[in-house]
């Protein structure tokens, strides 16, 4: 259910959108305020999804309402209705972070489809923010090695900066944690971190995801939707395995890249983004370069900063501590007390030849943590974690 809130002075209009929502989607459920004093104090009362306001109102307008709201509940997104002469006014309140806004006689049309994707934007943001509670304990760095430590040395000089940034490695070394990391640590971190793996959606559908559709622009797409880069608006969005990105989405990122504007699939209309890029890839993009699968121009524009991340087995004197790590991590999730790894059993994983990386040292010491003894010792090793 989707709670939209109209705030207007004029009766005739008011009861007017009201109709329009209420028929339109049985999942909205619209309140009216009369002015906008009893919209804001209705505003703080209650949770919204969504504010449709007038500019033009008697003792408190719409642009004070809009900065008061801000204020008490950023994350709600407003569309301001205009008269003939405020459309200048209309333009300024989206810099001051309205979502959009609509003339009077309000088109049917326009209405329907600013109000869809605006709560399509909200429900972005609200996921996003989900997510970012977990960011924290979910994407540490764990590490001091020589090789790790250089990356975070590196990432704090580069977070504060908005220079694009391509992170190679192999796979499970940890690329998505030095994106997460370049973010919490930027400018930006009060925004949306959109991650999007591109060797995960159909080469069909990647354009839809990233740059969003208008209905009807394929047969799935039954109504407007936001894409990736939109969602990630003043944030960051991170384009995991962009190695398989298709030539003509790739296209399409590096104009977004040169020109801070992109159009949904099957528009003309350009949407302006400010999006910061952090891409990451597990092949060798120079090699893709040269057999026509990926553009030497994008590749330039992504790896204005490099960062390779080592593979584990560069990085032995980091794999006690991360053992350490993970078993504390692994028995809080599986309920149980902190199991000790034995020196010798530490010796002895950090001597194997780790080809998953991390991520399998990950598997290896929760295997061991289920199967092995109150202390892991060099025989549970031999065991559980044979190679």
């Amino acid at each position: 259910m989707s709670r939209i809130l109209v705030i207007e002075d004029e009766a005739a209009i008011r009861r007017v959108l009201v109709k329009i929502l209420s028929e339109e989607n049985e999942s909205y459920h619209v309140e009216e305020a009369e002015n906008g004093f009893i919209g804001l104090e209705t505003l703080k009362k209650d949770d919204f999804d969504l504010v449709l306001c007038d500019i033009k109102m008697p003792k408190m307008d719409g642009v004070e309402v809009l900065e008061a709201a801000r204020k008490i509940k950023p994350e709600i997104p407003f569309i301001m209705i205009s008269g003939h002469g405020d459309l200048e006014t209309a333009v300024n309140t989206m810099r001051m972070g309205a979502f959009d806004y609509i003339s009077k006689p309000p088109d049917l049309n326009r209405l329907l489809t600013t109000v869809r994707n605006a709560l399509d934007k909200k429900e972005l943001v609200v996921e996003n923010k989900i997510l970012k509670k977990k960011v924290g304990k979910n994407f540490e760095m764990i590490g001091n090695s020589k090789e790790i430590s250089a990356i975070k040395e590196m990432i704090d000089k580069v977070a504060p900066t908005d220079a694009r940034v391509l992170i190679t490695g192999s796979n499970g070394t940890g690329k998505e944690l030095v994106a997460h990391w370049i973010h919490q640590k930027s400018e930006r971190n009060s925004f949306p971190f959109i991650e999007v793996n591109c060797a995960a959606i159909p080469s069909e559908l990647i354009e839809s995801e990233l740059f969003g559709h208008v209905k009807g622009s394929f047969t799935s797409a039954v109504k407007d939707r936001a894409g990736k880069f939109e969602a990630a608006h003043k944030g960051t969005i991170f384009l995991d395995e962009i190695g398989d990105m298709s030539l003509s989405a790739q296209a399409k990122v590096l104009r977004a890249l040169q020109e801070s504007k992109i159009s949904r699939v099957g528009s003309d209309k350009d949407i302006k983004v400010d999006v910061r890029v952090v891409a990451a890839t597990n092949k060798d993009l120079k090699t893709e370069i040269e057999q026509g699968r990926f553009r030497e121009d994008l590749y330039h524009r992504l790896a204005v900063i490099l960062i390779k991340v080592p593979a584990l087995n560069n990085r032995r004197d980091d794999i006690p501590v991360l053992i350490e790590y993970f078993s504390e991590k692994i028995a809080s999730e599986l309920g149980i007390p902190q199991k000790i790894f034995s020196d010798k059993a530490i010796v002895l994983l950090k001597g194997y030849d780790w080809t998953g990386n991390i991520r399998e040292l990950r598997n290896v010491v929760e295997r061991l943590i289920i199967l092995g003894g109150n202390e892991i010792s060099e025989e549970d090793v031999k065991l559980f974690a044979s190679k």
